[in-house]
């Protein structure tokens, strides 16, 4: 996208341009579309209008030489006019090229000098048009002001001569209409270029605008691109990309809830690798990361999407499963534990091979936190630990033995 360079935006006190042609060249193609409209239905009024006045022609000369060649005249002007009104519909990038519009009108310039050569007595009546088409040049056709300046120059100086050379007015009309004219032009030229500087100083604006949200916009995706990391740093665990303990806890009591509200069962598994101490202390905190990291792949690997893992400390994994009941849980537990026993590594962790040890339990209906079957998982794994580890162990679950498990003894 390119720079914008709005707020060093500078504009030429006389033509009220932008000074650098690439942003003049980004204003005039935002202003393209309403200044084709406008110019279009300027166009189309005065092919209209121009040759309905030759009513008034008819009226006052007759079928005579004069009225014929009148009527040329604004047949002439009103057919350049609909051929530039049509050309601009096909291709509107004729609106920044200043021959054609500027032909149109010389050319209409041409029409009302020579329309005072042929009706000479309605002099009144033109002075009234050359100060209107005046007018419309400065404020109506958007045109740029030192083309404008130039074609209301030469339809004054036309008129003028016109009326000094063919005796119309006597000195002092002359001059009372040279003073109009120059109050006109000088009145237009001072309108038209405060509203080209008002124009582009309200682009400038926008441009500083769109600038600024663009620079707004990147600082809100950056601050949620950070908050975003903020929150997984705060919920992931950086070494195996699983939950953390904290994340994970949150994660479990949103199940407790599900199996609470829907009955449907749910289990957990404690998981924890063997010997990994005396790993880490023979082949390095390095050959420990990279052990932890596959088991923490492999549970990935091997558990439904439903299924909540979580890294709880050390070596040791934890694992909701949620609608599985006891069989089910156990099965998965095994599973896991044979596909870690299976688990090879390369390089100097080639000859290693790794087993788990998994505690396994239910939430039971009656548990209304988690700690207690976190508590019960945990015992079951020290349980499977203390009988030769490379198991998967569980409590025995009759009423005595749960009653003093959830309440926290043995």
């Amino acid at each position: 996208m390119p720079v914008d360079h709005a707020p060093q935006a500078r504009l030429s006190p006389y033509s009220g341009e932008y000074l650098q042609p690439r942003m003049e060249r980004r204003f005039r193609l935002s202003m393209q579309a309403r200044n084709v409209h406008q110019l279009r239905v300027s166009l189309y009024w005065t092919a209209f209008l121009f040759p309905m006045i030759g009513v008034f022609d008819y009226l006052l000369l007759g079928l005579t030489r004069e009225f014929y060649l009148l009527s040329a005249i604004r047949v002439v002007v009103a057919v350049a006019f609909l051929s530039l009104a049509v050309a601009l519909g096909r291709n509107p990038r004729l609106i920044n090229r200043d021959l054609p519009l500027n032909s149109a009108i010389v050319l209409l310039a041409t029409a009302l000098i020579l329309v005072t050569l042929l009706r000479p007595e309605t002099i009144t009546a033109q002075i009234t048009a050359v100060v209107a088409v005046t007018v419309a040049i400065y404020l109506f056709i958007p045109n740029r002001i030192p083309w404008a300046f130039a074609t209301s120059l030469y339809l004054g100086t036309g008129f003028l001569a016109v009326v000094y050379t063919s005796g119309l007015l006597a000195r002092p009309g002359i001059v009372g209409v040279l003073f109009t004219l120059f109050l006109t032009n000088t009145i237009g030229l001072i309108t038209a270029l405060r509203i080209s500087q008002l124009q582009r100083e309200q682009f400038s604006s926008l441009l500083a605008e769109r600038k600024s949200n663009r620079r707004l916009q990147k600082e809100i995706k950056a601050r949620q691109t950070l908050e975003e990391s903020l929150r997984r740093l705060a919920q992931i665990d950086h070494l195996t990309g699983l939950n953390n303990r904290r994340w994970f806890s949150e994660l479990l009591k949103q199940e407790i809830k599900r199996h609470h509200r829907t009955g449907a069962p749910l289990g957990l598994c404690m998981i924890d690798i063997d010997h990994f101490k005396k790993i880490n202390d023979r082949k390095g905190h390095a050959a420990g990361d990279n052990i932890l990291k596959a088991v923490a792949e492999l549970l990935r690997k091997e558990l439904r999407e439903t299924d909540i893992i979580g890294r709880f400390g050390g070596e040791e994994f934890v694992v909701a499963l949620p609608d599985s009941n006891p069989n089910d849980t156990y099965r998965i537990a095994e599973h896991l534990r044979t596909s870690v026993e299976k688990l090879r590594f390369p390089g100097e962790l080639a000859e290693l091979a790794i087993t788990i040890t998994i505690g396994i339990t239910q939430v039971l209906d009656i548990e209304e936190s988690q700690e207690a079957a976190l508590a019960r998982a945990d015992k079951a794994l020290y349980r499977g630990k203390n009988s030769g580890r490379n198991t998967v162990a569980t409590l025995p679950q009759n009423a005595a033995e749960t009653n003093r498990l959830v309440a926290g003894k043995g």
